[in-house]
């Protein structure tokens, strides 16, 4: 089983804490289409793909079509997010296989790293990726700009640089 590129968003990671602010930016919500896995995508599959946010255009979105997004303080392919902060912006993970691409995400930009618990957190373009629980519905980007846990979180460009 693989990983796709618009992948499902699970809790995971453990350990640490900090007492920063999870509100983000208050992005309106748009309708977006969810990101559909290919046809020959395994059940279970995780996906990233590109799909519309309110105010950023397309960003990488997970398979509900909800905003992925990377932090500030992750350096050299590690998570800084655990603890609280993996509850209010839960890792991308894949159980088994490697990413692969869906709807205009590239390739060679996917990876994983393992994390502390040997679970293994989706990356593109070398940062991990998360989601906002509170993003409620697609297309909403509320973490976007956000200063939670001491760093800046931010949605990704299919070209993995900041949007907007």
């Amino acid at each position: 089983m693989g990983v796709i590129v618009g992948g499902a968003v699970l809790a995971g990671c453990g350990g640490g804490s900090s007492s920063s602010s999870a509100a983000g930016s208050t992005a309106k919500t748009t309708t977006t289409p969810v990101a559909k896995p290919p046809p020959n995508a395994e059940e279970g599959t995780v996906f990233v793909s590109l799909g519309s946010a309110a105010g950023l255009g397309q960003v990488l979105v997970d398979s509900q079509g909800r905003t992925l997004y990377a932090f500030s303080k992750d350096s050299g392919k590690s998570s800084a997010c655990t603890g609280a902060c993996a509850k209010a912006w839960p890792p991308l993970l894949v159980e088994n296989g490697e990413p692969e691409p869906s709807n205009g995400a590239g390739a060679a930009r996917l990876g994983t790293i393992t994390l502390p618990d040997g679970s293994r957190q989706v990356t593109y373009a070398g940062h991990p990726l998360y989601g906002f629980s509170g993003d409620k519905q697609p297309g909403e980007a509320n973490g976007n700009g956000s200063s939670a846990f001491g760093g800046t979180w931010t949605a990704l460009k299919g070209s993995g640089a900041p949007a907007g």
